[in-house]
C-alpha cells in the first residue's frame, strides 16, 4: 500500500543525450516497436517508478527538473548537412517538457567526432543542483561507468538515484553486430537500477498504456520535411545523373535500419543513419531518392540521400 503522505517527493532527471538518442534510434530503426522515445511519456514512466519505489502516492511525484546535455553542430555545419531543422524540432519537443537543454560543441579529431567534456559538465551540474534543489530522487538516463563518481557524491547528500539504462544490440551500417550494454558497475552503485529493456519487451505489459507512450505515436512523429537539395526534378528516373556528382534512383528493399538503392545493374546498400531529410521509417519500396556513392570496408555504399 502506498504512504498516506502529502509531502512532494522532488524529482530531478538529467539525460546523456547521445546516449538518449542512441537509444531511441535503435527503436525507431531496429526494433520492432519502430518509433522513437517520447520525452512526456518517459516522465510519466519515471513518475510511476518513482512512486512505486519511494512506495508514495504518484500524485506526490513531481519532475521539477529536467536537464539534456549533449554535443552539437554550428548552425553552419548542421545547415550544410541539412540538420538544421531537425535539430530545432527536438529543441522545441524539449522546450515544451520544460527540459533545460545544455549543448557544447562537437569537435572533429583525425576525422572522428567527439563529444568532448560533455559528460564532466553533465556530473558537475547534477551535483550542484541536487545540492541546491535538494532531489529526493535524481533520475539518471545513461550507461557509462564514468558516471559512477557522480553518484557516489549523490549518496552522500542522501539523495536516490534511479537509474534508466537499455541493453539491446543491432546491425550495423557495415553489416556488424553492435552491442550496447548498462555498466553493471553504474547499476551497482544506484539505489534505483532499471533496465528499461526488460520492461518495454515483457508481454505482460503489452496492454500497459504507461510502457506504450514511451514512444511517440505516428501522428506525433509527423514533422516537416525539408525541402530537397537543389537540382531534383520533378520526375526522375533511374539511375539519372544529379547536381554535385549525385544520382537519382529507386529503393528496391528495405530491412531493419537500412536498405538498397537500384543502382545501375546491381544495388547499394545504405544505412538509415544516411539518410538526410526525413526518418527512414517514412521510406518505402520503390521511393525516388537522390544520392552519392560512398564506401565501406565491405564496398560501395549510398551516402547522403535525400528522399525527392
Amino acid at each position: 500500500m502506498h504512504e498516506t503522505t502529502t509531502k512532494l517527493t522532488r524529482i530531478g532527471v538529467f539525460y546523456d543525450g547521445g546516449y538518449f538518442s542512441h537509444v531511441s534510434n535503435y527503436y525507431a530503426y531496429n526494433h520492432s516497436r519502430k518509433a522513437r522515445l517520447s520525452v512526456s511519456g518517459l516522465h510519466e514512466f519515471i513518475r510511476r517508478q518513482v512512486a512505486d519505489a519511494e512506495g508514495v502516492d504518484m500524485r506526490y511525484c513531481q519532475i521539477v527538473d529536467a536537464h539534456y546535455f549533449r554535443g552539437r553542430y554550428s548552425a553552419q555545419e548542421a545547415q550544410s548537412k541539412d540538420r538544421l531543422l531537425l535539430d530545432r524540432i527536438f529543441d522545441d519537443v524539449l522546450m515544451n517538457e520544460g527540459v533545460v537543454t545544455h549543448f557544447l560543441p562537437l569537435q572533429t579529431r583525425g576525422g572522428t567526432t567527439t563529444e568532448k567534456g560533455i559528460d564532466v559538465w553533465f556530473a558537475l551540474e547534477a551535483f550542484e543542483l541536487a545540492m541546491y534543489k535538494r532531489f529526493n530522487v535524481l533520475v539518471l538516463i545513461a550507461c557509462d561507468s564514468d558516471y559512477i563518481p557522480l553518484i557516489r557524491k549523490l549518496n552522500t547528500l542522501g539523495t536516490r538515484v534511479m537509474l534508466l539504462g537499455w541493453d539491446f544490440e543491432y546491425v550495423d551500417q557495415n553489416q556488424r553486430t553492435q552491442k550496447t550494454t548498462t555498466s553493471l558497475a553504474l547499476m551497482d552503485e544506484v539505489t534505483y537500477p532499471i533496465l528499461m529493456h526488460n520492461i518495454i519487451d515483457d508481454k505482460t505489459k503489452r496492454n500497459d498504456p504507461v510502457v506504450n507512450n514511451i514512444f511517440i505515436t505516428p501522428q506525433q512523429s509527423k514533422v516537416f520535411t525539408p525541402p530537397p537539395s537543389k537540382g531534383i526534378t520533378a520526375s526522375p528516373t533511374v539511375n539519372t545523373p544529379s547536381i554535385d556528382g549525385k544520382k537519382i534512383s529507386v529503393i528496391t528493399k528495405l530491412k531493419e535500419g537500412y536498405g538498397f538503392i537500384q543502382h545501375e545493374k546491381s544495388e547499394l546498400f545504405f544505412f538509415h543513419a544516411d539518410i538526410e531529410n526525413c526518418e527512414f521509417n517514412e521510406l518505402q519500396v520503390g521511393d525516388k531518392v537522390e544520392y552519392k556513392i560512398g564506401k565501406n570496408d565491405k564496398g560501395p555504399t549510398a551516402v547522403e540521400i535525400y528522399k525527392v
